[in-house]
């Protein structure tokens, strides 16, 4: 049997995009019902930081950030049909920073600081309100954009994206109907990543603030905490990366199952089941990516 090469992916809007050791590829249905996909092929050259545990996964982060506001773009724009109304690379970038900014707010600047006000001089019990909120923000607000229309079809897509994986994985044909049958929850998802960023973010930020000393003002403590917790973020995607990379390749292991059940809970609420019609435009993606000749979709060169 052939050695099958390992692939991930995303939902964009209205499509999927893949991505193998040798090509980037989104697939977007069109409002016409056309498929339009583009494929990207992945330089072989790789940076020696690519190559070392704990510091692989914030570059590989950012490279996947980067990656996807390109491929984003080109889901947006494909999936309008006015051309005034679609969107530039340098429109796509504010977008994606804000984001992240607004991200960092609410899932690591606002918990810490209420935390600190509620228990200045506690600081097990300031952690520990700070975790809880950190978990609370993420799960509520990812529940909460779940009932837009806009993001349920994402959420679709991403159902989409993790069956045809694993139709490919178990080397069955790539057709909707083969990718029906499984399960949207996949061990390698981004949501399970970001679920173990938030844990890890938990135990390192409460080891911290037990090592550095204690400002003696308010603003002081505020300012080292949050301070460090910003600074600290490519660290904990790091740390995170190679968690979630062991546990994805030892499922067998009924202790790290467990583990990763929470993620795959989580993903109740991120994936969706999809038609059989999103179902095919993640199996043009993946078949893209893997530098297959597509008869049911059109190439563009852009």
């Amino acid at each position: 049997m052939k050695e099958k090469l390992s692939i991930g992916g995303q939902a964009v809007i209205e499509g999927v995009m893949m991505r193998s050791p040798f090509f980037i590829a989104t697939a977007v249905r069109k409002p016409s019902g056309e498929i339009v996909y583009k494929r990207t092929k992945i330089s072989k050259k790789r940076s020696n930081l690519e190559k070392l545990p704990f510091i692989r996964g914030a570059v590989m982060l950012f490279d996947a950030l980067t990656t996807g506001i390109k491929e984003l773009t080109f889901s947006a724009n494909q999936s309008e049909d006015k051309e005034e109304e679609q969107i530039s690379q340098k429109e796509a970038v504010l977008t994606t920073i804000f984001s992240l900014g607004l991200g960092i707010a609410l899932f690591v600047v606002i918990p810490s600081i209420i935390g600190s006000l509620l228990f200045q001089n506690d600081k097990v019990h300031a952690n520990l309100v700070e975790a809880i909120l950190r978990l609370l923000f993420f799960v509520l607000y990812i529940w909460l954009i779940s009932f837009s229309k806009e993001v349920k079809r994402v959420y679709q897509y991403h159902g989409a994206e993790h069956k045809s994986i694993y139709a490919y994985e178990k080397g069955l044909e790539l057709t909707p109907a083969n990718a029906k049958q499984f399960t949207t929850l996949h061990p390698r998802c981004g949501t399970s990543f970001l679920l173990i960023v938030m844990l890890i973010a938990i135990i390192v930020f409460s080891t911290l603030d037990f090592i550095f000393p204690t400002p003696v003002t308010i603003v002081g403590k505020l300012s080292l905490k949050v301070g460090l917790r910003v600074l600290l973020m490519p660290l904990i995607a790091g740390i995170s990366y190679e968690i979630q990379r062991y546990s994805a390749k030892h499922l067998d292991n009924i202790f790290v199952k467990i583990l990763a059940m929470p993620g795959l809970w989580l993903q109740k609420i991120t994936t969706k089941e999809p038609d059989m019609k999103q179902l095919e435009v993640a199996i043009v993606a993946i078949k893209a990516s893997l530098g297959e000749i597509i008869e049911n979709a059109t190439e563009i060169d852009k």
